[in-house]
């Protein structure tokens, strides 16, 4: 590795200048690097320039702003290629465009000002930096460009979310006669990969696939991770094993790819199977793969694999850094583990934003609003300053703790931070409205907003309507939705729903009948239960698994006990038109209770028994779900749309407002 070293001293200010001409040796010989050494003038004593003092800034105030370019202009220093690639190196690294333009503003005036190896770094500078408009406007300057130019420009786009602008230079390139190498058609596919639906992806990736398989670099191992990650991300699993299967040699980046690939998918299973394998053909997982699993842990709410999967980064010696640490915080918060949650939260290295965010977001889906708020007051004291995000997760805190005072003060101060409220704040504040009863005051609401409402605002307030069987109202929101989202199946059952429990059977009917005539399909429910890694589904009044007999003859049990204790069946919740008793039968089979006998039947005495369900719990399962964790001693812990419901010692964590 050579380098000319030039010893002097000017005002004072002694420098150490290392001008690595490695960079240039194919450029320049070796008489015409002794050529270019620095001119000492015969007064100066010696000294040195030290890389730590390249960006020192200008003694003079009429100077470059540079010191070093001002000993250029001074003649005390000749200019040399090498001495502005490491500027622009430094810049580069310490991320400063200002002092990058100094150094531009100063290869513009000089005689390098079209060496095009020079104008790359300075390209790459402003890359880096995530100047991108300036990136371009060079760009579009130079009247010499090379294939490295391209790929600088591409991989910038691609890594700064403008994929668009990314894939339109590719025609325009291939146009001019260059010819793409690996790094560029890995940058094509990662901004294709990253276009906004996923018909885009797919068209514009294929054809990159197609195009890499004619030049040769289908089975380059960039090009082949990228390949796959683009078919990952648009769903096409069979095709992302396809590419990754034919891939002669592998790396952590392929793993990595189709592992996310199926976590995006809420396939926990295949995820795992490949982390395994993965693990068996000696590739070392990293922080990219452990947050793939966790998420697709979080997703299924398994709780049991994702302990197994904390627990390998520990035996690893893996640090839980921010955005891994947030994935698992994540995961322990959807898995219902809410004091687990808090612990991984607690023992981050550097909490980010997103940290704080996660952590508000799990403390609304568990219902403890009083928690989020203080912790959001601990986020602000330490200087953090909150965005959109975190005022979403504090205000659905707020409606799901029935903050009412809190929730409003909150919305309110949004302005202090110059932040605009969406429209996700605003179906909050009309839930906490509606929630708290307020039905009037959440229509007038709406009616004031500065933004249109959507589907989602008048479905916030339908569900109010539904929880406060107010019918006429509820008909009413109930419409607007109807006009706004038609195929939605959400709203046409709360509506059939409000109107079954005020026993007007009619209108019921006929919306049941609006929604066999326009195609709209309401959502079976079903809920399941993870037990010895194993989980089992159940859908109303089951008959498909197994232990069906012994299931049912255990929810009899069960039943029989706490309807000694106080239970009643409340078979408003029944929303067709049949006899009390025959009410009370189907009430007994809902698939929440049949998951939750089938747990009580095969899971250890004492443990702490969990279930998901896809859709919002029955008002009828919920006061029976409370009996039972006070007859059987034991925490059931129910995940449904909406939140988790606590359920201990004949009480329910949600105060019986959800």
């Amino acid at each position: 590795m050579s380098f000319i070293v030039s010893n002097f001293k000017c005002k004072g200010i002694t420098f150490f200048s290392l001008l690595h001409v490695a960079h240039y040796s194919s450029r320049f010989s070796t008489a015409a690097v002794a050529s270019i050494e620095p001119k000492i003038p015969p007064d100066f004593s010696s000294c040195i320039v030290q890389d730590k003092d390249l960006l020192l800034k200008s003694l003079n105030p009429s100077g470059t702003g540079l010191h070093v370019l001002d000993l250029v202009d001074e003649g005390s220093l000749e200019p040399h290629p090498t001495l502005y690639h490491l500027l622009l190196k430094k810049c580069t690294f310490l991320r400063k465009p200002k002092l990058g333009k100094i150094v531009h503003a100063h290869i513009s005036n000089s005689h390098f000002r079209g060496d095009v190896v020079i104008l790359n770094t300075l390209l790459n500078m402003y890359a880096k930096c995530g100047c991108l408009d300036d990136a371009r406007n060079l760009f579009d300057e130079m009247s010499l460009k090379d294939m490295v130019t391209w790929t600088t420009l591409i991989t910038a786009y691609s890594q700064h979310d403008r994929p668009l602008d990314a894939l339109l230079l590719f025609p325009q390139m291939l146009s001019l006669g260059f010819f793409p190498n690996e790094f560029t058609l890995s940058s094509l596919l990662k901004a294709s990969a990253a276009l906004p639906d996923t018909p885009q992806i797919y068209f514009h990736g294929a054809q990159l696939h197609g195009f890499s398989f004619k030049c040769g670099f289908h089975s380059n191992v960039y090009v082949g991770s990228s390949l796959l990650d683009m078919y990952a991300r648009c769903g096409c699993m069979d095709e992302a094993h396809f590419v990754f299967d034919v891939l002669p040699s592998k790396n952590e980046v392929s793993w990595n790819a189709l592992i996310a690939g199926h976590a995006r998918k809420g396939q926990l299973n295949r995820a795992l199977s490949l982390f395994l394998k993965m693990l068996r053909q000696d590739f070392q997982p990293t922080h990219f793969t452990f947050s793939s699993i966790f998420g697709a842990c979080a997703s299924t709410g398994s709780l049991e694999q994702g302990k197994w999967v904390h627990a390998h980064v520990i035996k690893s010696g893996g640090e839980i850094i921010a955005f891994m640490g947030n994935t698992l915080l994540h995961m322990y918060a959807k898995s219902g583990s809410i004091q687990d949650a808090k612990m991984i939260f607690d023992r981050l290295v550097k909490r980010d934003l997103v940290s704080w965010n996660s952590m508000l977001t799990a403390y609304a889906q568990h219902g403890l609003g009083k928690e989020a708020v203080q912790c959001f007051q601990k986020m602000l004291n330490i200087g953090l300053v909150p965005n959109d995000i975190t005022f979403l997760c504090l205000l659905t805190a707020c409606s799901r703790a029935a903050l009412l005072e809190e929730g409003k003060y909150y919305f309110k101060s949004m302005k202090r931070y110059n932040i605009e409220p969406g429209i996700s704040h605003y179906v909050t504040i009309v839930d906490l409205l509606g929630r708290a009863g307020l039905l009037n005051e959440a229509l007038r609401f709406i009616n004031e907003m500065p933004i249109q409402p959507t589907a989602a605002v008048w479905g916030a307030l339908l569900g109010a309507c539904r929880m406060h069987k107010n019918v006429e109202m509820g008909s009413f929101a109930a419409e607007r939705v109807f006009e706004l989202d038609p195929h939605d199946s959400g709203p046409h059952v709360l509506l059939s729903n409000i109107y079954a429990s005020g026993n007007r059977w009619r209108d019921a009917a006929k919306v049941r009948k609006l929604m066999k005539e326009t195609g709209v399909k309401k959502e079976p429910a079903c809920s399941w239960v993870e037990i010895q890694n194993t989980v089992h589904m159940f859908v109303a009044s089951d008959d498909s698994h197994p232990q069906m007999g012994a299931i049912y003859k255990k929810w009899e049990e069960i039943s029989a006990r706490i309807k000694e204790i106080g239970y009643v069946p409340d078979t408003s919740h029944v929303l067709f038109y049949m006899d009390e008793q025959e009410r009370e039968v189907k009430l007994q089979y809902h698939s929440e209770k049949l998951a939750l006998a089938f747990a009580l039947l095969n899971s250890p005495h004492g443990s702490t028994i969990r279930i998901k369900k896809n859709i919002r719990v029955c008002g009828d399962c919920h006061s029976a779900f409370k009996f039972v964790s006070k007859v059987v001693g034991r925490e059931i812990i129910v995940r449904d749309t909406n939140r988790f419901h606590h359920f201990y010692d004949g009480s329910c964590s949600c105060g019986d407002f959800w």
